[in-house]
């Protein structure tokens, strides 16, 4: 049961994102001509997934809220130099991956925390799935708390943003080959990690789409 929910929710991402790409693109297209009603659209679809991105960086709430502000000043005055080639929301996670470790670097922050476990609450389900669901999030989630930021960023891209491979590249700024590495290995620590009875949950997010 782990297995299907995890696999279900891996693939409605995926399936979400791509539906929303070419319509984030027109709306790009529009707050390069200066239209606001755009700039609010395109703000309310992504402020959530962007502020958590930033959290889980910076570990600080306002800081995260500020960042996410620029981001969306960089994509109003930037929106013109969009070209297409990765989708709307990767082009947005690259923008403020920079920002957030920017300011990280300014003000010395620490690894990441627990809140990763909030990008996957599946609003689907019984009240008794759900609460299984809550579970095996927050076993995951301690586990993913120890995984160094490398494996940690990967995971959270794949995983919970479902970006390919090639778009977590893009994101972080390293080749292909390194992503699947560092996937590779990131598992394999995951699944030192989490106890027996998340076994069954591990092996399903490895049948996950990259």
């Amino acid at each position: 049961m782990p297995t299907a929910v995890a696999g279900t929710a891996a693939a409605s991402v995926v399936m979400r994102a791509g539906a929303e790409d070419s319509s984030d693109k027109a709306l790009i297209a529009r707050i390069a001509g200066r239209d606001q009603t755009a700039m609010c659209a395109l703000f309310a679809r992504h402020r959530t997934p962007l502020y958590r991105w930033l959290l889980r960086i910076v570990r600080d709430k306002a800081l995260a809220e500020d960042l996410l502000s620029e981001v969306f000043i960089d994509v109003w005055r930037q929106a013109s130099s969009f070209q297409g080639r990765s989708s709307v929301s990767t082009w947005l996670l690259a923008i403020a991956r920079y920002k957030a470790l920017s300011a990280r670097r300014r003000h010395r922050e620490e690894q990441l925390d627990m809140e990763l476990a909030e990008s996957i609450r599946d609003p689907a389900g019984d009240a008794e799935a759900m609460l299984q669901e809550k579970e095996r999030d927050e076993r995951l989630a301690r586990a993913l708390s120890r995984l160094p930021d490398e494996h940690r960023h990967v995971i959270d891209l794949v995983y919970y943003h479902g970006k390919a491979v090639r778009e977590v590249s893009e994101i972080l700024g390293i080749p292909e080959s390194t992503v699947k590495t560092r996937m590779f290995y990131a598992r394999k620590k995951l699944a030192r990690l989490v106890d027996r009875d998340d076994g069954e949950m591990i092996t399903g997010y490895h049948a996950h789409p990259v």
